[in-house]
């Protein structure tokens, strides 16, 4: 239930956003649907499917703008290489820090 609360503010607070007011806010919502509904026995296919609805402008990569929910708020842990962005094998460290 706190997932689904969780879930539902955080869509409601990145709709206000200006970083995510040019997204399809049903992207977005399906977004932080799955995010919440990951964990760490979650698989990668999972992940690359968050990855997809996240990669807003489809160039391979999560920027800091793309990012959503854990994924930003664990953006630098997760940018492995320090490129200013997330390709799918460092997203997938989101599982790690699930739990």
């Amino acid at each position: 239930m706190k997932k689904v609360i969780a879930t539902f503010i955080l869509v409601a607070s990145l709709t206000s956003c200006n970083s995510v007011k040019n997204m399809d806010t049903s992207q977005v919502s399906n977004a932080a649907q799955l995010l919440g509904s990951l964990s760490s026995n979650s698989t990668v296919q999972q992940v690359a499917s968050l990855f997809s609805l996240l990669d807003t402008n489809n160039d391979q990569a999560i920027s800091s703008s793309e990012a959503i929910g854990e994924v930003s708020e664990n953006f630098d842990v997760l940018d492995a290489d320090n490129s200013s962005s997330l390709n799918l094998t460092e997203l997938e460290g989101i599982l790690g820090l699930l739990k």
